[in-house]
């Protein structure tokens, strides 16, 4: 039996795996990807939840099972279509490195993923976390995931906000429970997802008689956001959009389509809409300003084009661009 020493005396993790395990079996939240072992779902899954919150993710996560139901298809699909179906999820680089991943599964390995995280780290954009997740849930292999909301867990269980993120990797596998590392991992991911949260709910806790700083522990503070102004021109006429692309060298969303940006004072007659929007650390207060085409000054720009409201849902939209045309009803 492995034991581990924490405050001044060794302490059999036994009881906290048991606690853990019974708190997520009687608290977890019924997401979809938790009702599979399919290692294509949970890895679809496990990459939409980087950086992104679950909540944002659930229909997402279904629309794009729906359009690609298999490795097989995600490999044979276009970069464009990919793209279109991951739109309004952000952090694109995801799914390019996604796609690429599929091709390589498909191509080198007959479709079947790798059935170790080892194995799935040599794929296109997995990382030791996204292949410890998908190993421990698909395949049960022993072996314990890091994610932001893990290590502010363990920070605050051990009680040292000084450790290192190797030592928070092993003091994740000190913990882990060996008989179920699949459930054992996605109790500590809702844990700090649902209860260890900056301000924590400790009185919810489940591992709070064991705790080192029961919530005492002070979490750093985030970075200061940027906030900035935007204006984005709506042009309209039978039943066609003016949109333009963002270039391949675009360092956020190559390649993507986007109402075109305009100085803030064009438009004498106001904003039609005044809406909030975030990408990355930046926060926009933008404006949406309705143009006559007869006076579209973007026009003769070789990346603009009128698209049909009909294509809309099959070309990759930056977030902000699908979040205005869902406003101004032209897509669901």
């Amino acid at each position: 039996m492995k034991f581990f020493f924490f405050r001044n005396s060794s302490v059999d993790p036994a009881p906290i795996r048991k606690a853990l395990l019974g708190w997520y079996e009687g608290h977890r939240r019924k997401l979809p990807w938790r009702e599979t072992n399919d290692a294509y779902r949970i890895w679809v899954s496990e990459v939409m939840l980087q950086q992104t919150r679950a909540a944002a993710v659930l229909e997402h996560y279904q629309k794009f099972l729906r359009r690609f139901p298999s490795v097989e298809r995600l490999a044979a699909a276009r970069s464009s279509s990919v793209m279109a179906a991951w739109s309004g999820l952000g952090y694109y680089r995801r799914a390019r490195s996604m796609h690429a991943a599929a091709k390589k599964i498909v191509r080198d390995f007959g479709g079947h993923f790798p059935n170790s995280s080892a194995g799935l780290r040599r794929l296109p954009g997995i990382g030791r976390y996204t292949a410890a997740a998908v190993a421990s849930i698909a395949f049960n292999e022993a072996c314990a995931v890091m994610d932001g909301n893990i290590k502010r867990v363990l920070t605050r269980f051990f009680g040292n906000a000084n450790q290192t993120d190797g030592e928070l990797w092993r003091l994740a596998e000190s913990l882990l429970s060996r008989r179920r590392p699949g459930d054992f991992n996605q109790a500590m991911m809702e844990l700090g997802a649902t209860v260890c949260l900056p301000e924590p709910k400790c009185g919810r806790c489940p591992l709070f008689r064991w705790c080192a700083t029961r919530g005492s522990f002070a979490v750093a503070q985030l970075p200061v956001r940027k906030k900035r102004s935007q204006t984005c021109a709506l042009m309209l006429q039978r039943g066609l959009v003016w949109l333009v692309q963002r270039t391949a060298e675009e360092r956020l969303m190559p390649g993507m389509w986007e109402l075109p940006g305009m100085a803030p004072n064009v438009g004498s007659n106001g904003a039609l809409w005044k809406l909030r929007h975030s990408i990355t650390n930046t926060d926009y207060d933008v404006s949406v300003v309705r143009i006559p085409a007869s006076k579209n000054p973007t026009r003769n720009q070789d990346s603009g084009a009128w698209i049909k409201y009909s294509r809309l849902e099959q070309i990759p939209l930056t977030g902000l661009t699908r979040k205005i045309l869902r406003r101004a009803n032209l897509i669901k």
